[in-house]
């Protein structure tokens, strides 16, 4: 008697391709996480390579996993010394990381099909425009070039004159200099705050050659690409700014003043950071804190020995971040101002929130809020967690935790001191940071339904 047998691989493709249809990412949102969790798994999987460890043996899963997270969302906490744990090849793979997560997993991808197949098929379109906030699907081909050029001009830059001060002022051969030159440019215009040396950059707290160009990229890349777009083509004519652009302008300049003078001021006399250089440094180092701390994870001082009220003025700062669509991390500037209008409207009895001479749009004003809400529940109960299972205050803790949430990178000492579940709630911290609440959300958000109906309006008492 023969028995048949069922056509098991006919079967599996069927359910297979039943399983994609179903589960296949369809909102842009779904895309750009799942790109950005693929380039995480890639880069944990380089890092767990015997070769990519300084010293032999291998990185565990933790180490890889949270170093991986902390270079694709551009952030720069570590769990590890970096310049000692990895060895070559695995600071090349955190540079490369660094480089795709600071231009975007799906435009660093989409530019990729353009530069090989010279042609964008809709749903690279569609991802790429929604991860850069191109204005249509038309332009993103420029705009993605446009993103490159950029990157490319003010990496180039910075890499030359780091390069130039490391062998004029430090002593460093070529091709050390260039190493250090490089890393460090990549680092500091996508806002990583990765450094080759063990102190980050405290060895370098009073050379002007170092420390203000590395700013200067740092708020290049935290201005946005659409900032740098719109200045480049009308830098002359600000009358013509969109409102974008002249918040993100006005809002980094009142951050960047008001960072530098309660960060000298408060620090000015602690002789752990501030106290026992010379006035001109002092200044030096509180400006340049003041620009990282919204963006990058680099110091100069040693943040563990500050005050314990420049922590909390830094996790406002971290907390606000740089512009939308750029390298920077945060709930961005944009953000804020829109919620500061909101406020003065209501204050004074007003019915429209108006920005420069142009009404805010109300649809905004919803996104803001939803924005701000949910990262505060994000890091309140981050942070609470974090206090029920580690030792450590609440100062340091609420610290790391916006630290983490806004991809800075700046520590008070404690990440490496996190157990296992308190590294992994960073890491997740990390992964919301950099993609934004709203992109996770609507990620999540499997299905779209249509609204049939509306419900009557009432309105409850407020204050």
């Amino acid at each position: 008697m023969q028995v048949e047998v069922p056509a098991v691989p006919g079967a599996l493709a069927a359910g297979l391709t039943r399983f994609l249809k179903v589960f296949a990412p369809r909102h842009p949102a779904q895309v750009i996480v799942l790109g950005f969790a693929a380039a995480v798994a890639v880069g944990t999987g380089l890092l767990l390579l015997p070769v990519a460890r300084a010293g032999g043996g291998g990185a565990s899963l933790l180490e890889a996993l949270f170093t991986a997270t902390s270079a694709v969302c551009v952030t720069g906490l570590i769990t590890v010394d970096t310049p000692v744990f990895w060895s070559g090849f695995g600071k090349v793979v955190i540079l490369a990381l660094i480089q795709i997560g600071g231009f975007g997993v799906m435009s660093f991808g989409t530019l990729l099909g353009v530069l090989t197949a010279r042609r964008l098929g809709l749903k690279s379109r569609i991802s790429a425009a929604t991860e850069t906030k191109s204005s249509g699907f038309g332009d993103v081909r420029r705009v993605l070039v446009g993103v490159l050029l950029i990157s490319v001009v003010v990496e180039a830059a910075l890499a030359l004159i780091l390069t130039v001060r490391f062998m004029a002022g430090y002593g460093y051969g070529l091709g050390e200099a260039v190493w250090h030159g490089v890393f460090h440019s990549i680092s500091s215009f996508n806002n990583a705050g990765f450094a080759l040396y063990s102190d980050n950059l405290m060895g370098f707290v009073g050379d002007p050659w170092i420390c203000l160009p590395i700013a200067a990229a740092v708020i290049i890349g935290g201005l946005g690409f659409p900032v740098l777009f719109e200045l480049g083509r009308q830098y002359r004519r600000p009358i013509h700014w969109s409102m974008n652009t002249k918040l993100v302008l006005v809002g980094s300049g009142v951050l960047l003043a008001g960072g530098t003078v309660f960060l000298t001021a408060v620090e000015w006399a602690n002789p752990a950071t501030l106290g026992g250089l010379h006035p001109a440094e002092r200044v030096l180092a509180g400006f340049f804190q003041s620009v990282i701390t919204r963006t990058a994870g680099f110091n100069s001082i040693d943040i563990a020995q500050m005050n314990p009220v420049s922590w909390l003025g830094m996790d406002i700062l971290m907390f606000i971040g740089g512009g939308p669509a750029g390298t920077a991390g945060g709930l961005k500037i944009t953000t804020f101002a829109v919620l500061f209008f909101i406020l003065s409207t209501e204050l004074q009895g007003g019915t429209a929130v108006n920005i420069f001479g142009k009404r805010l749009s109300r649809a905004v004003h919803r996104q803001a809020i939803t924005v701000v809400l949910l990262a505060i529940a994000l890091v309140v109960g981050s942070t609470m967690f974090l206090m029920l299972i580690t030792d450590f205050g609440q100062e340091r803790i609420l610290f790391e935790v916006v630290s983490a949430f806004a991809t800075v990178g700046l520590s008070t000492g404690i990440t490496a001191g996190m157990p296992p579940a308190g590294q992994v709630v960073l890491i997740f911290l990390m992964f919301v940071g950099r993609l934004g609440p709203v992109t996770l959300g609507a990620a999540l958000a499997l299905r779209e339904r249509p609204l049939l109906y509306e419900y009557p309006k009432e309105r409850p008492l407020i204050g």
